[in-house]
């Protein structure tokens, strides 16, 4: 039996009836790190709700833009961009690269982490505009889409370039810095009011206005980034850089491999994690994956039986991590022991590098673009495919949002 989100979330609508501010994601906890913000992340226009506003952004090859609502499924068209490359999210804006540049998207769906308690809002989706850059482009985002930044490098210029998140906000494109970096691979991974920028084999940090300070660490072949409620992390060839901010100060710690890793074969080139939480995954070059602890600065190699093509770190009460293999099946495995607890049918016939994998609190959804379209999947059941959703456009290209 098919259940949809809004039969799904139906009780706890019942129970915030009325309570606009209260929560109804599940497992707050006491970390005061990068989901802490002042206020609570309204802008003007935008109507706070009483559970997270889910949906689908899509985008097909030709670059027409679409969302799909996951309580109750209605459809929406946003316009036409640049033919897709690739796409990033924050949970809120679908970061875009085409061959102009990097298009956002605003959903108008966002979630506000104040730490020991959400607030939702809705507003007007948009077409918000064009970050002009050359080739491929790496997007960092932070915790929060009204606060902040979201770092963008060009590997075809090798331009750094820092957005500020309070004018994307309001419809404005607003570059913080733009700034020219000597390598055609880098990572503009914001933090605070600047940003962490790798420079060959270290990462500097620059101020709010793209001025390089003297605090920095060194970071061989720096790689991915991703912001939890701990730390912002950085992947680097020997292991990760941890980077937290204060009013007064920027602290990096590196976290090395343990002893013994092959560390030439050992590099994590992307983390994936339920938004938010401590420990992320990234797949390991040999097999299996690995996971950091933000929170206990720690790594860990589980190995698996298969080969991965993507590893999602749920980091819920059970220790999921959802993975899709080179055959096209998600797998639900235990983050200690690599043990298979589930399993799907294949469901993608070729996986391709537009096939995403992400997990929210209760589902995984999975795009397969040759079929047009996205699976949605109940992880902490028996990996039970709960909706074969449809989306118009087709989802060639895919994001969760209002995460």
């Amino acid at each position: 039996m098919n259940l949809s989100r809004s039969l799904i979330a139906l009780p706890l609508t019942v129970i915030c009836i009325g309570l606009a501010g209260c929560s109804t994601a599940p497992e707050p906890d006491d970390d005061a790190g990068a989901g802490a913000g002042d206020g609570h992340g309204e802008i003007a226009g935008a109507a706070e709700v009483a559970e997270p506003p889910l949906a689908l952004v899509t985008v097909d090859a030709e670059g027409n833009a679409g969302m799909l609502d996951l309580l109750n499924e209605e459809q929406s068209d946003l316009g036409a961009i640049g033919a897709p490359e690739a796409l990033a999210t924050d949970g809120r804006y679908a970061f875009v690269s085409t061959a102009d540049g990097v298009e956002v998207i605003d959903s108008g769906r966002w979630t506000w982490d104040h730490v020991d308690h959400f607030h939702y809002y809705r507003a007007e989706a948009r077409l918000v505009g064009t970050v002009e850059g050359e080739g491929p482009a790496r997007i960092s985002t932070g915790m929060l889409s009204t606060a902040g930044s979201t770092g963008l490098f060009f590997a075809g210029s090798g331009e750094a370039v820092l957005l500020d998140n309070a004018a994307l906000a309001e419809g404005e494109i607003s570059e913080r810095f733009r700034i020219e970096v000597d390598a055609d691979q880098g990572v503009v991974a914001p933090l605070g009011d600047g940003a962490l920028i790798a420079d060959g084999d270290t990462l500097v940090f620059h101020d709010a206005d793209g001025e390089a300070t003297e605090t920095s660490a060194p970071c061989p072949d720096a790689s991915d980034s991703i912001t939890t409620r701990v730390a912002l992390a950085v992947g680097c060839g020997d292991g990760a850089v941890l980077a937290t901010a204060t009013d007064d100060a920027v602290e990096l710690e590196h976290v090395p491999f343990p002893d013994g890793t092959d560390v030439e074969a050992g590099a994590v080139t992307a983390f994936e994690a339920r938004k938010g939480r401590p420990t992320v995954a990234g797949l390991a070059a040999e097999r299996g994956f690995w996971l950091l602890s933000t929170r206990e600065r720690t790594w860990s190699h589980v190995d698996t039986a298969h080969e991965l093509e993507r590893v999602v770190a749920v980091d819920d009460a059970d220790d999921h991590v959802v993975a899709l293999d080179a055959e096209g099946r998600i797998r639900v495995l235990d983050a200690e022991s690599g043990e298979e607890l589930a399993a799907t049918e294949p469901l993608v016939g070729e996986v391709t590098e537009n096939v995403s994998l992400t997990v929210d609190d209760q589902r995984a959804y999975l795009n397969d673009p040759s079929a047009g379209v996205v699976y949605e999947v109940d992880y902490a059941g028996e990996a039970r495919v709960a909706r074969t959703l449809e989306p118009s456009p087709v989802a060639d290209f895919v994001a969760e949002v209002g995460r």
